[in-house]
């Protein structure tokens, strides 16, 4: 049932960059623009932080790693971050949509929800303000974004991928349901390679396959999400943008019947947890910049040992790398491991150095 406190139709847009880093990267290096370009370490234990899209075209994704990469694209130039630069082009790409609305709420460095209901110039249509924040982008940034605009989040989020890189795609309130029901269940926000094996093994592929199911059976399965997954399925999403919105930090830790002695097996075990934690975090749309890495060995000691940064850990990729740079720090194994963990911490827009409130849960073994 619609929240009669809800408004009868929010005006939502969804801006997310083109392929940032990579994007950042050919933009200042004229002779990298053209080539298949790899944000990241070429080490044998480096990650593909970001591709750009000639990489793409060979298979390269974020969160890759890089001797993979390479296989996939021989020619593939890596490009070290540059974490500050792509810090403040961010910054500037906010002043553009701050000239429109103050209802903005950032995900990550490239991107980001608008609510233009109600907007600084009086405009009523999304669609145009969408067309202006991209051309403001592309002449004073010189990069590109692709958006998404609709009656709310979660279509918005969608629609802005529909049609990359440099694209819009605008989905009214009739069209949401049709538009949902056509999309693999992989392509919704927080349905993660783990969750959508297990919806697969239900015999959910499709928006529409999810739409079938009762409220009832979704709950049963994935518990309170399910309420989420059922409207979403729907076109529903009554979630307002939130400028000042608490993120939370989220964890996970697995307890092992065996305990790990190997290095291989230890970082075999960490990717695990980190796809499973980034997962959360996607899902719950958290943003934070302390990474812990927590191992409790065969004699019941425990240790930990983070890594905070100046700016938000803005994807996968970038997750997984620090989570392994941590593992380095108790190597070599004196003892086994019986339990390990991840969290992700700290609030990208607080001085705080801890979280109020640290979600750690104990992983299936599925």
């Amino acid at each position: 049932m619609t929240d009669p406190a809800e408004p009868a139709q929010r005006k939502i847009i969804h801006i997310d960059m083109d392929a940032f880093f990579a994007s950042v990267e050919q933009r200042d290096n004229p002779a990298l623009r053209g080539l298949p370009v790899a944000v990241g370490g070429s080490s044998r234990r480096g990650v593909v932080a970001a591709a750009s899209y000639e990489a793409r075209t060979f298979g390269v994704r974020s969160a890759m790693p890089s001797v993979t990469a390479l296989r996939r694209c021989p020619d593939l130039v890596f490009v070290k971050p540059r974490f500050d630069v792509y810090q403040q082009v961010s910054r500037q790409i906010r002043e553009i949509f701050a000239r429109h609305t103050d209802q903005i709420e950032p995900l990550s460095l490239d991107e980001a929800y608008l609510d233009v209901s109600t907007n600084h110039q009086a405009i009523a249509s999304a669609t145009q303000i969408a067309q202006m924040i991209r051309a403001d982008i592309a002449r004073e940034t010189g990069l590109t974004a692709s958006a998404g605009v609709s009656y709310n989040k979660f279509i918005a989020k969608l629609a802005s991928d529909q049609n990359k890189p440099d694209g819009m795609c605008v989905i009214r309130p009739e069209q949401g349901p049709g538009f949902v029901a056509g999309l693999p269940i992989k392509r919704f926000h927080g349905v993660g390679p783990r969750t959508a094996e297990k919806m697969a093994a239900l015999g959910i592929a499709t928006g529409a396959d999810l739409a079938a199911k009762p409220e009832a059976w979704l709950l049963a399965h994935f518990g309170s999400w399910g309420s989420y997954l059922f409207g979403a399925a729907h076109g529903i999403d009554h979630r307002p943008v939130r400028p000042d919105r608490i993120r939370k930090s989220i964890g996970g830790e697995r307890t092992y019947g065996e305990d790990i002695w190997t290095e291989d097996g230890l970082r075999g075990a960490l990717e695990t947890i980190a796809d499973i934690v980034w997962e959360r975090v996607e899902r719950s749309e958290a943003q934070g910049r302390t990474i812990t890495l927590k191992a409790r060995y065969s004699d019941f000691q425990t240790i930990t040992r983070a890594r905070s940064l100046s700016h938000a850990v803005v994807d996968r990729a970038m997750f997984g790398q620090i989570g392994q740079s941590l593992v380095d720090q108790i190597l070599p194994l004196q003892n086994g491991i019986r339990l390990l963990g991840l969290t992700l911490s700290g609030l990208a827009h607080s001085d705080d150095e801890e979280l109020a409130d640290v979600r750690q849960q104990e992983l299936p073994f599925g």
